[in-house]
């Protein structure tokens, strides 16, 4: 359980704290940094952006450092405190680390790829082995299973940053969804503090990013957003809430993986920059920016709900018809975002 009998109001207050800390720092270190990303990490439009203007981008720099750092300050001051995840905590940083040298000088997908596998597999085989998802299978083919969802999830969260706010209607309902999944007991107490730092973080870099963007994330941000969220995630899935760890990132799972399914059957160039996604689309099909952001963030606000009801109720009939909505209402925002914007409206 997260928060006991004996758990203080003082820990809670520090859990709390934790948000608007986190948008604080991140908030002045984007400031701080702005004139060096603009000088360095200027991203310039081209065939595949949403963009117009040569934007800076790395703002997932500050985003990332106030995370690591106030979720570590929260475990630190937290009674007892729950230990610090140094090796996801590094592994972070090591794909940030890729991630600024790719948004200066790309690095060819395969060195990138087995960078980011590295990290993903360190941090799946220091997991406890006593702790799976479906017991029922053997240990090693779990962990390589989810070694290789990991990866792909890393990877997704870093293809659908590719418009302004659109990160953030994704990050900020979901890690408020974690953050009450803590409280009820549902969420490991590091978790909890991650998600809510990540949260926080998030909501500093918000008004950086409003339309149209003063500054972007960069893959040094949205990759290590990938790790930090997919692990927390994977928390949640192996304590036992497997259907609203599914739910909570619904939307994201079905517009890249569909758009990933849909490139291979067509036989393009999967592994190459695209506009495709179903996101991208919309703005093609006439719908604005914030149109598009706006029933992304609705959608996973009503995802987070259906995550919730299935956390409280724990069965599996529930699971199963909190999925299909789920599903359905994902379905629906697709359906949508296919279809030119008259088309789309008048249904």
């Amino acid at each position: 359980m997260f928060w006991r009998a004996d758990v203080t109001g003082w820990d809670q207050l520090i859990a709390l704290a934790a948000i608007p800390l986190a948008a604080l720092i991140c908030g002045a270190l984007i400031v701080a940094i702005m004139p060096l990303l603009a000088r360095y990490a200027l991203a310039r439009p081209n065939a595949r952006s949403s963009h117009k203007i040569p934007t800076p981008q790395g703002a997932g720099i500050a985003v990332i450092a106030a995370t690591l750092v106030v979720a570590t300050l929260a475990m630190m001051l937290i009674a007892p405190a729950p230990g610090i995840p140094v090796l996801l905590f590094g592994m972070a940083v090591l794909i940030a680390m890729v991630g600024t040298v790719d948004d200066i000088r790309p690095i060819p997908v395969l060195p990138r790829l087995a960078l980011q596998a590295l990290a993903v597999g360190l941090v799946i085989a220091a997991l406890p082995v006593n702790l799976q998802i479906m017991p029922m299978l053997p240990v090693w083919i779990e962990r390589a299973v989810l070694v290789i969802a990991a990866l792909w999830f890393v990877n997704l969260v870093n293809f659908m940053d590719g418009l302004d706010w659109m990160t953030v209607s994704e990050v900020m309902p979901l890690t408020l969804a974690l953050v009450v999944f803590g409280f009820a007991g549902a969420l490991p107490v590091d978790a909890t503090l991650i998600a809510a730092a990540l949260g926080g973080a998030m909501l500093g870099f918000a008004p950086f990013n409003r339309p149209a963007a003063k500054v972007f994330l960069g893959d040094v941000g949205s990759l290590p957003i990938g790790l930090l969220l997919g692990w927390c995630l994977l928390q949640l899935a192996l304590h036992g809430h497997l259907a609203a760890a599914l739910l909570l990132p619904l939307y994201y799972l079905a517009d890249s993986t569909l758009t990933l399914v849909r490139r291979i059957l067509q036989r393009e160039a999967f592994w190459e920059a695209h506009r495709s996604h179903y996101y991208q689309r919309a703005t093609d099909n006439g719908f604005p920016v914030t149109g598009v952001v706006g029933r992304v963030f609705v959608v996973n606000l009503l995802l987070a709900v259906l995550a919730g009801v299935s956390v409280a109720v724990d069965s599996a009939v529930v699971d199963v018809a909190m999925l299909i909505g789920g599903a359905a209402a994902v379905g629906f925002i697709l359906a949508q975002f296919g279809r030119p914007v008259a088309a789309s409206l008048a249904r």
